[in-house]
């Protein structure tokens, strides 16, 4: 009892001291609030042994990680000028914006750009220029050779290939959407047909890399079932076999654990919340006769629809041997995307991202003039995927071999991208490329859909206008002679010049 009663009377003491001192202190009290946190974090930087700046500067040194940690934000808002950002500058990503927006997206008071500096592109107009119809139509090209059962009418730009994982589902769903609207196709990616690239019955091209998600077994091979039911499904249009991409060739996809949810595990037929690497390459095939014979399993399987493949360059016999393959067994791709070393993704080792694959526009060339030494040309179609920004930029890829063209970033900034360069750690800001939901509900999709039909249709429009402008007819007519490239500070050249035409035929001797 007296144990209790000492108890209770100290700990009254207690209360009305803290009482008191709270009255008459109170400054002083609140002070503490600041300084125990500062002081504690200061022992804990001064104990620790991982960081010698905060073991040597505690407190102070924090700052140097703070501003670490915003410092591209910084580079992009304060720092960089219009024409140095990468991977896309801010004059590209402003284009996509007000195109995406329609809004005004005419530039005042000249070019920003150096005319005179060495690698200056600009296209020859002619004084015979003509007007676009305001009500003109978009030519499209098809793409099937004669063993294709079902040719698709192809837009002249196309989404590129991005997975749903890579991406979000709502960024999935607007840029599918946004394919329904405004008449283009989009490519899946390797991560599988989704519920939410069937939803809006968007025109597909349902890409199948080498970890065969969606058409797999669960050893990882292919399983032709499960390929035949995605590929008969009617909003397939193509499909396209990935050899390699261009962020990462011969290296495999990569989809941090982060990202591989039980929904995405689930459409892509792998365990859940694991690092997910696609092999480097296929198991279903081992050299070009083996590949040729897949091509064609792939055609018959899907009814007959166009099969392509995708690959960046690299060594450029084994492309050759490819051809000469075609040549024998008589076995055709209905069409090649070809992706550029400059090719963008979501997660990819810097060494294979800055140092292996041959950038898209010497791959191009080298792809297009290699099938027309084989006569292969006039039975293939090209489409070409790297940095496709403008019209310019589609003018020029044209001008070099391809048919038609293929963008993802610009189709990721119609959605709302703000080029945070976050993609591989599932914190994007703006819910395009995440799986975090309180993320991802920030994407209105129905509202990113309309900016990804208003980017594709003012982007095709500038297009067709350079072409009226140099006085052609269509797309089909611009040729290497119409680019022009500054080499020298008095020297400028021709890309025919740069980049030769080869005879029809002639690696066939």
């Amino acid at each position: 009892m007296k144990i209790r009663q000492k108890f209770l009377i100290g700990f009254i003491i207690l209360i009305t001291s803290i009482i008191l001192i709270a009255q008459y202190w109170a400054p002083i009290l609140w002070s503490f609030l600041l300084i125990i946190p500062l002081f504690l974090m200061g022992i804990y930087d001064m104990t620790q042994s991982k960081h010698a700046i905060k073991r040597n500067f505690p407190v102070l040194g924090r700052m140097r990680y703070l501003l670490e940690s915003i410092r591209p934000e910084i580079q992009q808002y304060f720092v960089e000028t219009d024409t140095e950002g990468r991977p896309l500058n801010r004059i590209f990503r402003s284009l996509v914006y007000q195109r995406a927006k329609k809004e005004n997206d005419t530039t005042p008071f000249g070019t920003q750009m150096n005319v005179y500096r060495s690698g200056y592109e600009w296209m020859d107009h002619s004084m015979y220029a003509k007007t676009l119809d305001k009500n003109y139509i978009e030519p499209k090209v098809t793409i099937g050779n004669k063993d294709c059962k079902q040719p698709y009418d192809c837009s002249l730009l196309n989404v590129s290939a991005m997975s749903f994982g890579s991406l979000s589902n709502n960024a999935v769903m607007a840029l599918n959407k946004g394919a329904k609207m405004g008449g283009f196709a989009h490519n899946t990616g390797e991560g599988g047909l989704s519920p939410y690239h069937l939803k809006y019955e968007g025109d597909l091209i349902w890409q199948i890399g080498t970890g065969y998600f969606g058409c797999r077994n669960d050893d990882g091979t292919f399983n032709p079932k499960a390929y035949a039911e995605g590929a008969q499904k009617h909003q397939v249009k193509m499909i396209e076999l990935k050899l390699s991409q261009g962020a990462k060739p011969g290296h495999g996809g990569i989809l941090p654990a982060k990202k591989n949810t039980e929904e995405i595990a689930k459409i892509r037929h792998i365990k859940p919340f694991t690092d997910v690497h696609s092999p480097p390459a296929h198991a279903a095939f081992s050299n070009p006769k083996e590949m040729m014979e897949f091509i064609k399993e792939l055609r018959d399987l899907s009814g007959g629809k166009p099969v392509g493949f995708k690959l960046c360059v690299g060594k450029k016999q084994e492309f050759k041997d490819i051809c000469e393959e075609m040549i024998k067994s008589g076995i055709k791709p209905d069409f090649i995307s070809v992706d550029g070393g400059e090719g963008g993704t979501g997660a990819a080792p810097v060494e294979f991202s800055n140092s292996m694959g041959m950038p898209l526009r010497d791959g191009l060339v080298f792809v297009h003039d290699t099938l027309v030494g084989y006569d292969l040309k006039k039975d293939i179609k090209l489409i070409a995927s790297g940095k496709i920004i403008s019209g310019f930029h589609m003018a020029r890829a044209i001008a070099l071999g391809a048919d038609v063209c293929s963008s993802a970033r610009a189709m990721m900034l119609a959605v709302g991208c703000i080029q945070a360069l976050l993609c591989n750690n599932n914190n994007c800001p703006t819910g395009v490329a995440t799986q975090d939901k309180s993320l991802v509900k920030g994407l209105v999709v129905e509202d990113k859909a309309e900016r990804t039909k208003n980017y594709h249709e003012e982007t095709v429009k500038s297009f067709l206008e350079l072409v009226a402008a140099c006085g052609l007819n269509s797309p089909d007519e611009i040729t290497r002679d119409h680019i022009n490239k500054r080499v020298g500070i008095n020297k400028t050249m021709k890309f025919s010049e740069l980049f030769p035409y080869v005879e029809a035929g002639n690696l066939l001797n």
